[in-house]
């Protein structure tokens, strides 16, 4: 028997708490892992410019799929697509432990991921929404950069002691995703009996994105969250090369260290935004998007420890002050027009191939020699320049 959620139910239901409790450990898993694929990556000898490449792998695994994981989302149980996802992700992981080559056991974690994203962000549209659905996506947005900040370190911190034994705990954590998602309530599929024959499919999915971007508020909000997650993939990569340079260090744990001051700044910013940004005022959030630029040049340039950490929780708090309400803003769209399933297959789908971008023009960067401190403050000043003119454009409509 189907279980129902009322939207107008709290904030801290059981559905609400158990999503978050899943995406809570499906993204610690994701961040620990991929930090402790980076290790074995290296204790194998592999070139430092195949080390975008594994995350590339992941983003064109976004890239594929994206035509049918909305759709799949939309068609049975979010819940329970969810828990589906986090299989793929256990299997992928486990891949890596047995000695499965890491970019065939990432790809397979990279499926997962696709697939389940539709789905985390769709039901919170179920359980909540209006005001609400912004607060929830702070909550959400909370949730997965604690997750990021704990699995970060832990991968890192894991990996300088025992790259196998970093690995088995990121099938484990999985393990516990699957499990989590059995306590979200089964709630009705939002668009049941579509068609699964390839064609319609793909022309539903297409005829989705020319219908967002054709929206000045969802286009608004797909290219502004684009930017924001290629930057963002670019600048985890970065720093992986930046701390040998400008630090000295060489260990596999001072960069997740730093990712999680950028984890703990999204939290803050996460929590501002929800508190000061409506869906009425949701270009409050752009100033914010421009000065990460900014803040990114003056990371560059540090070449000490403790500034470095201050800088990156900026960095992090200007984030999630910028891309929680353009979130918030393509779910309450998305769900009354083209399904908040598809909306958001849409809206990965032009996020990934940003990050592809981005870490495509970062690799061929690191193989062509271009220092790294100038390739921070160079992908900086480009990176505010497209979110002014992102506003200005927005600003003219």
């Amino acid at each position: 028997m189907r279980e129902s959620v009322s939207t107008n139910s709290s904030l801290w239901s059981r559905g609400m708490m158990a999503v978050i409790a899943a995406q809570f450990l499906s993204a610690f898993g994701d961040n620990a892992l991929l930090f402790a694929t980076l290790a074995l990556l290296k204790a194998e000898f592999y070139p430092d410019w195949s080390q975008p490449i594994l995350q590339m792998v992941f983003v064109g695994a976004y890239i594929l799929f994206a035509p049918f994981v909305g759709q799949v989302a939309d068609s049975f149980a979010k819940g329970r697509v969810m828990m589906f996802a986090n299989g793929l992700k256990l299997i992928g992981a486990a891949s890596i432990c047995v000695g499965i080559n890491p970019f065939v056991g990432y790809l397979l974690v990279g499926i997962g991921a696709a697939a389940y994203s539709p789905a985390k962000y769709g039901i919170l549209g179920e359980i909540t929404t209006g005001d609400k659905l912004v607060k929830a996506n702070g909550l959400m947005e909370s949730s997965t950069i604690a997750a990021i900040l704990l699995g970060s370190v832990a991968g890192g911190v894991l990996a300088d002691w025992h790259v196998l034994a970093a690995l088995g705990v990121c099938a484990l954590v999985y393990a516990g995703a699957v499990g989590a998602n059995l306590m979200i309530p089964k709630l009705p599929a939002a668009r049941p009996g579509q068609s699964w024959r390839f064609t319609p499919m793909t022309s539903s999915f297409f005829s989705a994105c020319k219908s967002l971007w054709r929206n000045g508020e969802t286009r608004f909000s797909l290219v502004g969250t684009s930017l924001f997650w290629g930057a963002g993939v670019t600048l985890r990569f970065l720093l992986v090369l930046w701390v040998p340079v400008a630090l000295g260090i060489t260990d596999n744990a001072t960069p997740t260290y730093l990712n999680a001051m950028v984890a703990v700044g999204i939290v803050a910013g996460a929590g501002l935004a929800a508190k000061l940004v409506t869906l009425e005022t949701v270009a409050r959030c752009m100033p914010a998007g421009i000065l990460i630029g900014v803040a990114v040049v003056l990371f560059s340039l540090q070449h000490a420890l403790l500034p470095a950490y201050g800088v990156l929780m900026l960095i992090g708090m200007l984030g999630g002050f910028f891309v929680v309400p353009l979130n918030a803003l393509l779910q309450a769209i998305g769900k009354e027009s083209v399904g908040a399933g598809n909306a958001i297959a849409v809206q990965n789908l032009g996020e990934n191939m940003a990050m592809l971008l981005m870490l495509g023009l970062y690799s061929l960067a690191v193989k062509a020699g271009v220092p790294v401190i100038g390739t921070g403050v160079g992908f900086g000043v480009i990176f505010a320049l497209a979110i002014a003119a992102l506003w200005i454009w927005q600003r003219r409509r």
